[in-house]
């Protein structure tokens, strides 16, 4: 059966790509290749303020995967074949663009690319880190056939209590550096009690709670929404700032960005009760957001490469503020404008990451 199309994940996919790359644009002020490196207290406000309000972006796609996919319908094959052919057909090409063309622009050659490729055999390459995102979805792809039939018959409460559990390991980012370890945790035993509730497995089984179980009117989710977004994301700004100001440390700084944090968790939740309320489907905002979200998994593979040459072009004239916005407006156009006019060619889903025109 053709499965209906939900109106409200255009609306999804076209923010939280648009966040991702926000988020992108950011990281030139405040991390280089030797670590947390912040020119100055405006420079760390603006990305305390505006990186902040985007981490809830990858938690997004993957509530969204589970809402449209989960449970389970029909034959395994027949969803492996699709995942395969619409994420990791794309996902090989543009991997290897990234091992291979910025060694030859830079002029580095072939030397530079062979450990590149060898590398792509178990992980991303650092001038493609964003990539680090497909490696993790594909294990939410591999777990969905395994906790499928559990959802489907599992109750309201029977998810209640994983999903209670499941918030209770998104402490664990901020319990652990100080207890040295939690729950069972040891030199020879890293997986604690909560092992097996945490991650990004609780994002899928939030999306089908959402989906089945929770039912609000209009006025109340956004009501709902807005304050756990805002809550989430006070605490996340802040946190950040006071790190930043306070540490030069990699992961102490970046602690309250990780994405399975209570703080993050509950931004994606609020977001997406707000966002899952629009239906607008003026063509005037809703065909350019349709097209946006059909082209967005393309926009997520080549956008790095683009947003790398827009902030070198604008760095030398422009301010902090003006530079990031202006990189991410040119780079979210630009990145469309490619992935569109490649959605053209014959075959384009094996490569270019786009869906139907």
């Amino acid at each position: 059966m053709a499965r209906q199309h939900i109106i409200f994940l255009d609306y999804l996919r076209t923010i939280a790509c648009l966040m991702v790359i926000l988020v992108h644009a950011t990281e030139f002020f405040y991390i280089n290749s030797e670590g947390i490196s912040i020119a100055n207290n405006t420079d760390l406000t603006i990305v305390a303020i505006l990186n902040s309000a985007c981490r809830a972006a990858v938690p997004l796609f993957v509530i969204a995967s589970s809402y449209l996919l989960v449970p389970l319908r029909g034959e395994v094959s027949v969803y492996a074949k699709r995942r395969v052919t619409r994420v990791f057909f794309p996902f090989v090409v543009w991997s290897l663009f990234y091992a291979i063309v910025p060694d030859f622009v830079y002029g580095v050659g072939a030397e530079g690319v062979l450990p590149k490729l060898n590398r792509l055999l178990y992980n991303f390459n650092e001038e493609s880190g964003h990539l680090w995102y497909i490696y993790m979805i594909a294990g939410v792809y591999l777990i969905i056939p395994i906790i499928s039939p559990w959802l489907h018959q599992a109750s309201k409460r029977a998810e209640e209590v994983f999903l209670g559990i499941w918030f209770l390991s998104t402490f664990y980012q901020y319990v652990s550096p100080f207890l040295g370890g939690w729950l069972g945790e040891c030199g020879w035993n890293e997986f604690h009690s909560l092992y097996y509730y945490s991650g990004y497995i609780g994002y899928v089984v939030l999306g089908h709670y959402i989906k089945v179980h929770l039912k609000m009117s209009t006025s109340k989710a956004i009501r709902v929404g807005l304050l756990t977004f805002l809550v989430g994301y006070a605490f996340t700004a802040l946190t950040f700032y006071n790190h930043g100001a306070n540490s030069t440390d990699y992961f102490y700084v970046e602690l309250p960005w990780r994405f399975c944090t209570f703080n993050v968790a509950l931004m994606a939740f609020g977001l997406f009760l707000m966002i899952s309320k629009i239906n607008y489907q003026a063509k005037w905002l809703y065909s350019p957001v349709r097209s946006f979200s059909n082209m967005s998994y393309g926009i997520y593979l080549c956008h790095l490469f683009i947003l790398v040459i827009m902030y070198q072009l604008l760095s030398p004239v422009c301010d902090t503020l003006t530079t990031i916005l202006c990189s991410w407006s040119a780079t979210a156009l630009l990145s469309w404008i490619l992935i569109k006019s490649l959605s053209y060619l014959p075959g384009a889903g094996y490569f270019a990451g786009a869906q139907s025109k």
